[in-house]
């Protein structure tokens, strides 16, 4: 496992800032589109059809990337670029089972992550150092 963090926060505030009011929607879209990739990559590899593994994989790394969810576009990156060798060699991507058995877990943890931050109940006292408050004094004197 690698020291960098999960999630490449300032990449995230820059789509943030970029996609403006549709930004929730589109990162919606990802969560809907990542987890049929994720469902697309383990049915692959559970058939041990490497060509099934590239497009998904491809998708998954494209979308990740989009968003600073970098950890999730290496890996996903990982399981392409391997997938894509099998298939030139003709050689099942069994030996790459655990890499996609660390998929679907690092995809939900990224999900958290930005549900922690999107979440308008959270109070923000800079990144990874948040702290979930009742009330934040709404409506307060």
């Amino acid at each position: 496992m690698s020291d960098k963090p999960i999630i490449d926060w300032d990449s995230f505030q820059k789509a943030r800032a970029e996609l403006g009011m549709g930004f929730i929607r589109i990162l919606g879209y990802f969560r809907e589109d990542g987890a049929k990739s994720v469902a697309a990559i383990e049915a692959a590899m559970r058939a041990g059809d490497a060509t099934a593994l590239v497009i998904p994989a491809h998708t998954l790394k494209g979308e990740a990337r989009q968003f600073g969810a970098d950890a999730l576009a290496d890996l996903a990156e990982n399981i392409e670029t391997f997938a894509r060798q099998c298939v030139e060699h003709r050689e099942s991507p069994s030996e790459y089972l655990p890499e996609v058995v660390r998929l679907r877990p690092l995809f939900n943890e990224t999900q958290t992550l930005f549900d922690a931050e999107i979440n308008p109940l959270v109070e923000r006292r800079g990144f990874g150092k948040r702290v979930l408050v009742a009330n934040q004094g709404f409506g307060r004197i």
